[in-house]
């Protein structure tokens, strides 16, 4: 990747940050931490990586992207507005009773393929669009994303199994690895390393990146795509809050809000970021 690519990327990752940002200040609500983690994923995947129009969001041969972790919404609804699904304007009814951007994702927003709610369900939803696509011969890529606390629940190691049995090798799922969950860290609650020995135990090509690193993603999205004969499961590891200090690695900011006063701080050091990468 040139340094010209890799400059627009991360700058794409920046301004989702803070539009995801504006859209829980403006609800009073929304999952911080887990979105900010996978910033960096979906600048990559939405502006580089994968076949999708806005224009023309139902396409039937387009990749198609399952948020499993949906509470992540933020993240999801600023890409897709950035990328044009819909006008960023409409972020501010995010949370409102009549508006179709709820607190998880919704298959009626454009650009969304699947509603997401209960933990553990994506995984198995994304295996099976990847076995239409494989059977019916459409060509086209299906995308996971993950969170790590997530993949504590059982579903998620029967699709597993399942996929690696079908060899649905049009599978990339991404492990949102930033270490904490709701209650505590993963080892506080319950560990599920190593992550990566347990996916190739199902079968699957394995690849561990960092997750902030808008390189190496796309590398591990380059890689997973030709490879044959297995699904490719990708650890990322990531930093919970990625790019604002009060929120990194604190569990306080999974779902909370920051302090009134707190707010100018943390979209200062965001128009930081965008400042350096527009410069």
């Amino acid at each position: 990747m040139d340094s010209k690519k890799k400059k627009e990327l991360e700058l794409w990752a920046a301004k989702i940050r803070k539009t995801a940002l504006q859209t829980i200040q403006t609800a009073g609500s929304g999952h911080i931490g887990g979105s900010f983690s996978i910033c960096d994923i979906m600048s990559v995947l939405y502006f580089d990586k994968m076949n999708v129009d806005p224009a023309n969001p139902d396409k039937p041969d387009r990749d198609r992207l399952v948020l499993s972790k949906g509470h992540c919404s933020p993240a999801m609804y600023a890409t897709l507005a950035l990328k044009g699904f819909f006008p960023v304007e409409h972020l501010s009814t995010f949370r409102k009773l009549d508006s179709d951007l709820s607190g998880h994702v919704e298959i009626h927003v454009p650009g969304v393929d699947m509603s997401a709610g209960s933990l553990g369900q994506g995984l198995s939803t994304a295996l099976g669009m990847a076995m239409y696509a494989k059977a019916n011969k459409t060509g086209n890529r299906v995308f996971c994303i993950m969170g790590d606390g997530e993949i504590q629940e059982g579903q998620v190691w029967e699709a597993a199994m399942c996929a690696g049995f079908y060899k649905a090798d049009n599978l990339i799922a991404f492990v949102d690895n930033n270490n904490l969950q709701l209650d505590g860290s993963l080892e506080e609650v319950m560990s599920p390393y190593p992550i990566g020995d347990k996916f190739k135990a199902f079968g699957w090509n394995v690849i561990e990146i960092d997750g902030h690193d808008v390189e190496q993603i796309a590398d591990a999205v380059e890689l997973a795509s030709v490879v044959t004969g297995k699904p490719t499961a990708i650890v990322a590891h990531t930093i919970k809050g990625k790019g604002v200090s009060l929120f990194e690695n604190n569990v306080d900011f999974h779902g909370g809000q920051p302090k009134p006063e707190q707010w100018p701080a943390c979209f200062a050091e965001l128009d930081a970021r965008l400042a350096e990468l527009e410069d």
